[in-house]
C-alpha cells in the first residue's frame, strides 16, 4: 500500500506535497519521496517518516508548481 499526493497549479508544490504526505503519515509508512518539475524533474527520497524527508530535502532545489510526493 502506499499514499500519492499530486499538485499542479500556481503555487509552489512542496509545501502542498508535504502537507499532504503528513496528513497519509498516520496510516504507518517507513519511506517517502517527492518529485518536483521544473526544467526537469528534481526526485528526492528517503526511508523513514515525512519529517525525514524534510530534513533531507533541506537544502535541495524545491522550486517548482508541478510535483507528485508518496509514501510507502
Amino acid at each position: 500500500m502506499c499514499g500519492i499526493v499530486a499538485y499542479v497549479g500556481q503555487k509552489e508544490a512542496y509545501p502542498i506535497l508535504i502537507n499532504g504526505l503528513k496528513r497519509l503519515e498516520y496510516r504507518g509508512y517507513d519511506s517517502a519521496g517527492v518529485a518536483l518539475l521544473t526544467d526537469h524533474i528534481n526526485l528526492y527520497k528517503c526511508r523513514g517518516k515525512v519529517a525525514e524527508l524534510e530534513k533531507y530535502i533541506a537544502d535541495k532545489n524545491i522550486a517548482g508548481t508541478i510535483g507528485i510526493a508518496h509514501t510507502r
